[in-house]
């Protein structure tokens, strides 16, 4: 058996350093030399490409792939990749590996230079999808009437949380003034009213992160068209579109997936929850804004095209409430700019019903719609197609 020496390394002497190394010293400063891992230059034939997907729970994940050899990728470039589904409740531990498949590429503006950002979806060993991969099943009602160039605009209201409690919200657990629960007199926000496209530090909270997040989204190329605060403290929105079919779910998926990163530099934690706070407060939807080439181009679309779809819309209310998001039964209740989730209803310039036609739309004739039931923690794969279908007879 072989005995492993220790590598005999110069001792320094007390007080100083030794002479071999006094010696070496002296001769570099004498000749003005570097180290030869000094000379080196940086290497720059790398891409680090950052893979996300869709958890179990409507979550998301991310891992990082390096890729060297190249200095910049395109989407055909990635390859496929896999995780443990066992860690995220999408695979059992005796069979965990599930396949991740680049669908949508971004620039990546946390690492900058040719980072990406990589949106995926999920799949078997076998290329069937997971029954949690709702891409792929939207992607197929798509596939069936392009020829429409479908497209959608969503307004992504949420709510800023950090200690357990929204921005703007008092961090003490003791009880208020009122044995009847808290009230504004002892630290809470006064009613909703001035926190709607607010500015100032009584009425506007988490401003820095929605900033960085919208420049963010510009950069990695994501067709963000706006934000504002919203009714509630601590409740913003942003928009994205228009986006045309099934690019408008990787990139809102995608959007979010950003706003975590940013809302983690902060330790704040975002919420889709459709009724963060209990009350007499506004909730949070993730309104979706539709239109066709049909419904913007025909002369008479809002006869011809667009009210027939609302009575399609109005026979499938049911149908698409259970796929509009959880918890939206605490939201849409008729009050707090809702219509009540037991009847469809639509109109013009109405926010109290669940299919709003603008005023633009009306009067043009033709247009965009916008539906208002969809929940702020909706799947935008799931509600794009399930819109895009029900208006196009297509089953989804």
């Amino acid at each position: 058996m072989l005995k492993c020496l220790k590598p005999q390394v110069p001792q320094a002497k007390k007080g100083g350093i030794n002479k071999l190394e006094k010696k070496a010293l002296q001769k570099s400063k004498a000749k003005g030399k570097k180290s030869k891992q000094d000379n080196m230059a940086p290497a720059t034939n790398f891409v680090m490409a950052e893979y996300v997907w869709i958890d179990a729970d409507g979550g998301l994940r991310s891992k990082t792939k390096a890729i060297t050899g190249k200095s910049s990728v395109t989407l055909a470039d990635l390859s496929d990749w896999n995780y443990d589904g066992s860690s995220t409740n999408q695979a059992p531990g005796t069979d965990s590996e599930v396949i991740i498949k680049p669908r949508a590429i971004f620039h990546d503006p946390f690492r900058g230079g040719n980072n990406v950002l990589v949106m995926t979806d999920t799949y078997t060993p076998k290329g069937e999808p997971i029954p949690t991969n709702t891409r792929a099943p939207a992607m197929k009602v798509f596939e069936q009437n392009m020829g429409e160039e479908p497209w959608f605009g969503i307004e992504q209201e949420y709510t800023m949380f950090k200690d357990g409690v929204p921005l703007g919200w008092p961090k003490s657990t003791a009880r208020a003034g009122s044995s009847f629960g808290p009230n504004w007199q002892m630290g809470y926000p006064g009613p909703q009213g001035p926190y709607y496209c607010s500015a100032g530090a009584d009425v506007a909270f988490g401003r820095e992160i929605v900033e960085e997040h919208m420049l963010a989204c510009l950069q990695a190329g994501i067709q963000l068209s706006g934000v504002n605060a919203e009714v509630m403290p601590g409740q913003w929105e942003y928009q994205v579109g228009p986006c045309v079919g099934i690019a408008s779910g990787d990139q809102m998926w995608m959007s979010r997936y950003m706003l975590n990163r940013v809302a983690e530099k902060y330790d704040v934690v975002i919420s889709y929850d459709p009724k963060p706070v209990p009350g007499d407060w506004n909730g949070a939807g993730c309104h979706t804004n539709f239109s066709t080439k049909s419904t913007r181009e025909v002369d008479g679309a809002m006869d011809s095209v667009i009210v027939p779809m609302m009575s399609k819309l109005e026979k499938a209310h049911k149908k698409h409430i259970d796929a509009y998001g959880t918890g939206n039964e605490r939201r849409l209740t008729g009050a707090h700019e809702t219509a009540s989730i037991e009847k469809f209803s639509w109109g013009v310039a109405s926010r109290a019903v669940s299919v709003r036609v603008g005023n633009e739309t009306a009067q043009a004739g033709k247009g965009y719609f916008e539906d208002r039931r969809p929940s702020s923690n909706m799947d935008p794969y799931v509600v794009t197609s399930a819109i895009f279908g029900t208006c196009h007879d297509i089953s989804w």
